[in-house]
């Protein structure tokens, strides 16, 4: 049995013990998914945010994640990770491999075992459905997460749909 499972839904109301942010670099709210955590955690989240000492104008640059508390989620924490603005394969799919990678290491380190996940960088990033998909699940199904219950919150129908193809493709 898989460790990974898709969910047409709202990030910001999953029960586990983390939710990943795809978040901007000054982690300070933004649009979609980030908007919508930072809107359902109230100001708390944006307080731990502030705490997260900035390097330069950015708490967290593309590629790497931050762990808060939760404020008023359903979690213990929020891992905010950055993934990148698409421009090509070629230069988008490490960094936002990264972006994952880096948020499940961040979990296993703070004793997380079910992690909330957003489709990173599709969508004002502009990230292709099906290309991020790939990235993501592929990293998701290696053997080195199975301690991991992740589940992929995706918003919209289209996005859902694109996402449980390339699932399939993969399983």
């Amino acid at each position: 049995m898989s460790n990974v499972q898709l969910i047409l839904g709202d990030i910001s109301a999953a029960g586990c013990d983390a939710i990943v942010n795809a978040a901007n670099p000054t982690l300070l709210g933004g649009g979609g998914v980030d908007g919508a955590i930072h809107r359902a955690a109230g100001p708390a989240l944006y307080e731990a945010c502030l705490a997260v000492p900035p390097l330069g104008k950015q708490r967290c640059p593309t590629g790497e994640a931050r762990i808060t508390a939760a404020g008023k989620l359903n979690c213990r924490y929020v891992i905010h990770t950055v993934g990148p603005v698409y421009h090509s394969d070629e230069h988008s799919a490490p960094l936002l491999k990264r972006a994952y990678e880096n948020s499940l290491l961040l979990a296993l380190a703070n004793d997380c075992r079910s992690l909330a996940l957003p489709a990173i960088s599709c969508g004002a990033y502009a990230y292709p459905l099906t290309k991020a998909a790939a990235i993501a699940l592929g990293l998701a199904l290696e053997p080195r997460w199975s301690q991991l219950d992740l589940r992929f919150y995706l918003y919209e129908q289209q996005s859902f749909d694109s996402w449980q193809q390339v699932f399939k493709r993969l399983t």
